[in-house]
């Protein structure tokens, strides 16, 4: 499909930025419509700085995280989704963790998961599995570490075999963060992303690609494709802002130019 309905659910009392960041990148990469979903009580504060979206407000426990009653609000905007992007900025809270699980298992929507997204299924990698969705995972190494239950230092000495584990044991694509992003597939095929560097390692990144992977797969590309072309987007979009701010680059330097990156690719 040429567009398409791109759904966020993210955010929580004390990270409003993450939903506003995935929200933007997921217009940025040609989502017909992109749909946020948050704790009630950052509702202003989103729709104040994200506008090509439209909005909805979500019940929240006493410490501004999504509450299990959020199924029932979103009802209707899930089953209008092509895509869906869900766990940046969400924190660990374990009721609203719970609830994460408990979505990805029964959503018939295509999903990226990121952050806190991932953090809800640490020591739980196996679970991922018993859903009815493509699913994406974008950990970093840390994130990667805690899903799988290795550490850190294992998973940086053979990243390909890691994927390739992690992928085939969640049945999901698998987009490893990294200077060369790694994106591997259930069948144990792993892609090197050829772009990128060290200003992708600040705040935020990671929530401009996530909404970049949930904007491409609600325009109907496969989870595998989306997320290496949004790796690729996200790598291409990050030199752009360096070139032009250097060390001092910042998420929203990379949101700027993820337009620009992806006319790049379409007239090349």
């Amino acid at each position: 499909r040429e567009t398409g309905v791109a759904l966020v659910v993210a955010g929580s009392r004390l990270m409003t930025g993450a939903a506003c960041l995935t929200a933007a990148a997921a217009s940025r990469v040609g989502a017909g419509l992109v749909q946020v979903a948050v704790p009630e009580s950052i509702l202003p504060v989103v729709q104040s700085v994200v506008r090509e979206a439209t909005f909805l407000a979500l019940p929240e426990t006493p410490e501004g995280t999504v509450a299990p009653e959020a199924t029932t609000v979103l009802a209707e905007r899930l089953a209008a989704a092509d895509a869906l992007a869900l766990g940046p900025g969400m924190t660990t809270n374990p009721v609203t963790a719970a609830w994460i699980r408990g979505l990805v298992a029964s959503t018939p929507v295509p999903t990226v998961l990121d952050a806190d997204g991932l953090n809800a299924f640490a020591g739980r990698a196996s679970e991922l599995a018993s859903r009815r969705a493509d699913l994406v995972l974008t950990p970093h190494t840390g994130e990667f570490a805690r899903l799988s239950g290795g550490t850190a230092r294992e998973i940086a000495a053979d990243r390909v075999g890691h994927v390739r584990k992690l992928a085939a044991e969640s049945e999901a694509t698998v987009l490893l963060k990294g200077t060369r992003t790694l994106v591997g597939t259930p069948d144990g095929q792993v892609r090197v992303n050829p772009t990128g560097g060290p200003y992708l390692a600040t705040g935020g990144t990671g929530d401009v690609l996530t909404g970049a992977i949930a904007g491409l797969l609600a325009r109907g590309l496969p989870p595998a494709d989306a997320a290496s072309a949004a790796a690729f987007l996200h790598g291409r979009a990050g030199a752009l802002a360096a070139a032009r701010a250097g060390e001092a680059t910042t998420a929203g330097d990379v949101l700027e130019q993820l337009a620009e990156a992806l006319r790049g690719v379409h007239e090349a």
